[in-house]
């Protein structure tokens, strides 16, 4: 069914104006035969930009970045681990699925359907599989490798300055594998909705809608962990690259301009407020012609954090954020911009406490299931980035030759060394599970052998948590050596020693400061890091950096008794920790 109308438009030609008849015909409804072309063609067009996608991945970045492997740049073994299958993908769209699709458009009058197509596809669904179990694997060497290699980190940007690359970052490109498998999933939903029942292509669609569904829902999570990952590293650059925020367990929750008041007068000040699932940045805006950056004037951790509403004759829709480090009265631009970020905070905080309740009760069931139900009941396991080395060996992890594993009887995050052993587990069934040495001794009924005297450093830092004198994250390098983000606690036992961990979890300080005897120097030199200090004993330096001014004198307070000999008193607020680290919670 057709509706035709007349047009009238207007122009002029040498002062004269005509107004010519122009008859314009469309279809009033599209039939269900037409619904269905124009899915298939979508499917067509959007394999296509597909493709191209994977061919640039395959291509540009991973070849290029190949080819520079091989001259001993960085190990082969990053690019692969960074890549995956991604060359598997690419061969199997670029030279049967896109093809196969583009034939049968080409034959669509005789032929009219794609479901028989799109089951050939099934079984390379694997392949996308394994590419989404690697992703979070992948952007964590990526961002390792552009830190630390220039070479690197130049490939990837004069792969990015390309045309094709539509001035987006590699990570943009990488995410297309993880959300190409939904937009199947999509595609296929809506044929099927015009399909008529007795269409001899629908019972091919509905078995390849079955399979692809399945895949569709681990991409889908994917894809959030993604674009949340894709959000951090916005922010990382607005920040220009100077805060570590690009992690895993980082998630971003809420931003936006607010007006912070003086504490000594009524004047108000613009800032800018990035707040996550484990900390809120305090920042205040600076000029930029490549758009909006902040620099970080505080970091406050959400451990121990209070939000409150606030009452100001001269400034409305105030409310009061208190942490351990900072308070801070801030000005919203309305009634409706203050309840949502009161809101976002309330939520953020009892999110964080209960995470962290369930984390300090998963130790505790650690502890049970070890000694008493081992192999009877699952472990809660310990998170991976609670550790930074294997915590039966002590041997620290890396994203290549020592993978983190874990150990099915107890939890522990171990190295691939200390479980590959095997044993039936009582709570699965007598299945055979991966466990570590010692479970396996264990459940064997071989015991563990005496365990050798642990050296000074093989303390486990969870130990010290609840009754330190003081605790949390420094910026730290010994004499000229790279800064490195530590976990530093001073033990209630040993007032006169700084331990310095890795992490929060890991059973091994990578040293010891005994502090009796240094010197402490907060003067500030050109090289150092805000909020720095150092101690120093004859050739012996040590550097430090808190994040807030605030956080650094709180830390001297303690340390500058200690130096003396004299054993620092814990605080009896409770709120010794400076700020729990982001996987503890």
């Amino acid at each position: 069914v057709y509706v035709e109308f007349e047009a009238s438009p207007v122009f002029a030609v040498n002062s004269a104006t005509y107004s010519p008849l122009v008859s314009v015909s469309f279809p009033l409804f599209e039939t269900n035969e037409q619904k269905l072309h124009k899915i298939a063609s979508e499917l067509l067009h959007t394999e296509k930009a597909y493709v191209a996608r994977l061919h640039l991945l395959d291509q540009e970045f991973c070849a290029k970045l190949m080819e520079e492997a091989n001259k001993g740049t960085f190990p082969v073994e990053v690019v692969k681990s960074i890549f995956s299958n991604i060359s598997s993908i690419h061969t199997f769209h670029s030279q049967f699925l896109l093809p196969a699709l583009g034939k049968r458009m080409e034959e669509w009058s005789s032929t009219p359907r794609i479901g028989d197509i799109l089951q050939k596809l099934t079984p390379f669904l694997k392949m996308y599989a394994e590419y989404v179990r690697n992703f979070d694997n992948a952007m964590e060497v990526l961002k390792h490798w552009t830190d630390r290699s220039l070479q690197f980190k130049a490939i990837i940007q004069e792969a990015q300055s390309l045309e094709a690359c539509g001035n987006l970052t590699l990570q943009h490109h990488m995410l297309e594998p993880v959300q190409r498998v939904p937009r199947y999933e999509m595609l296929l939903k809506d044929y099927l909705k015009k399909l008529p029942q007795n269409d001899p292509d629908r019972r091919d669609a509905e078995k390849s809608l079955e399979i692809i569904s399945t895949a569709a829902t681990h991409s889908n999570s994917a894809i959030r962990k993604s674009e949340n990952l894709k959000k951090l590293m916005e922010i990382y650059e607005m920040l220009g690259e100077e805060e570590d925020i690009v992690h895993a367990s980082n998630e971003f929750i809420k931003e936006g301009h607010l007006l912070k008041l003086a504490a000594r007068n009524t004047s108000a000040m613009e800032r800018y407020l990035f707040l996550f699932n484990n900390m809120l940045l305090y920042c205040v805006p600076k000029f930029s012609l490549a758009g909006s950056k902040y620099s970080v004037r505080t970091r406050i951790g959400i451990e121990g954090m209070t939000v409150r509403e606030t009452h100001n004759e001269d400034y409305p829709h105030t409310f009061q954020v208190s942490g351990k480090e900072r308070t801070l009265e801030l000005q919203a631009s309305s009634e409706q911009d203050k309840a949502s970020w009161i809101k976002a905070f309330q939520e953020t905080i009892k999110t964080f406490q209960q995470k962290n309740d369930s984390f300090k009760n998963a130790l505790k069931d650690v502890e049970e299931v070890s000694k008493a139900e081992l192999g009877k009941r699952a472990p809660r396991w310990i998170r991976d980035n609670e550790v930074t080395m294997c915590m039966k060996c002590h041997e620290p992890f890396n994203a290549l030759t020592r993978r983190r594993h874990h150990c099915r009887a107890c939890g522990y995050v171990v190295c691939w060394k200390c479980s590959d052993y095997k044993v039936g587990l009582e709570y699965d069934g007598d299945k055979l599970n991966k466990v570590c040495k010692d479970c396996h001794s264990i459940l064997k009924g071989n015991g563990i052998a005496e365990a050798r005297k642990k050296g000074i450093l093989e303390i486990e830092a969870s130990q010290f948590a609840d009754h330190s004198i003081i605790c949390g994250f420094l910026q730290y390098s010994e004499k000229s050596k790279p800064w490195q983000r530590i976990w530093c606690i001073i033990p209630e036992k040993e007032g006169v020693v700084l331990y310095l961990y890795g992490a929060p979890q890991d059973v091994r300080a990578q040293c010891t400061i005994p502090l009796l005897g240094y010197s402490v120097d907060d003067s500030p030199k050109p090289t150092d890091l805000p909020a720095s200090f150092r101690l120093s004993q004859s050739k012996s330096v040590h550097n430090f950096a808190a994040e807030s001014e605030e956080l650094k004198q709180r830390w001297l307070k303690f340390i500058r008794v200690a130096v003396k000999g004299e054993i620092p008193e814990r605080p009896t607020d409770n709120n010794n920790t400076q700020e729990v680290c982001t996987d503890s919670s």
